[in-house]
């Protein structure tokens, strides 16, 4: 496993619990959300998996069982309840996850890196639209002024396409099997019930800022890539 000095935050547009996880790291730790290295993560589609497949990386993928994707329903209903917030469940018909995750990094490098997960965690979970859906990511494009096409059709363009089996890559290295998945070094942290401890390691450590700018989150929870439950989901 690779020894970051940068923390890092693995978060994914798909799931509820790395959805509260950045509510959290954003509105209690502002000091320390620009300096973590802030990367998506996705399951990989049949062309993402092949060519992760060529480099010698292996997704940690498994299915999600109803019984727990039930409880998955339950619980985050327990959480936004506590904290007052309404959750409008989006229905995912034939995900293609490249599609928002690889948006990201178009609009990272636009400088828009934040407003565009916090834009797809509010369409996603606040108006339960399709955010694997080219228009969603359109209209999020136009709301951020970034093209509109540019950042719907990301998953299309072979150099992006590279750079996200290039994080896949890192993600299997970093042995990351749900999210929110948070690393410093050789320490890690996973679920939204370790998001204090990661920050208090953070706080302790006096990690410095960031050297690399941010770079360039039926029902959608069918599938996971975590066996346990610590308020992470895949």
């Amino acid at each position: 496993m690779p020894k970051n000095k940068t923390p890092r935050f693995y978060f994914s547009l798909r799931s509820p619990y790395s959805w509260l996880a950045y509510q959290d790291m954003t509105a209690h730790h502002p000091d320390l959300v620009e300096r973590l290295e802030w990367v998506p993560f996705f399951e990989p589609d049949l062309l993402s998996a092949r060519l992760l497949t060529a480099q010698g990386g292996r997704f940690p993928y498994s299915e999600m069982s109803r019984e727990k994707n039930r409880y998955v329903l339950q619980d985050i209903g327990r959480i936004t309840k506590s904290r007052g917030i309404e959750v409008t469940w989006p229905v995912d018909r034939d995900p293609v996850w490249e599609v928002p995750h690889l948006g990201y990094l178009i609009a990272a490098r636009h400088g828009r890196g934040h407003d565009y997960i916090a834009a797809v965690y509010r369409a996603r979970f606040g108006e339960g639209r399709d955010i694997c859906d080219r228009s969603t990511m359109e209209a999020i494009g136009a709301e951020l002024g970034i093209d509109p096409r540019e950042l719907a059709c990301a998953s299309d363009v072979p150099e992006l396409r590279e750079e996200g089996i290039r994080i896949l890559l890192d993600i299997c290295k970093d042995g990351v099997f749900g999210v929110p998945f948070l690393v410093h070094g050789f320490t890690r942290f996973w679920g939204l019930d370790r998001l204090d401890a990661f920050v208090e390691h953070l706080r302790t450590q006096a990690v410095p800022a960031a050297s690399v700018p941010e770079p360039a989150t039926s029902v959608g929870l069918g599938r996971s890539t975590d066996d346990g439950h610590a308020g992470g989901c895949g």
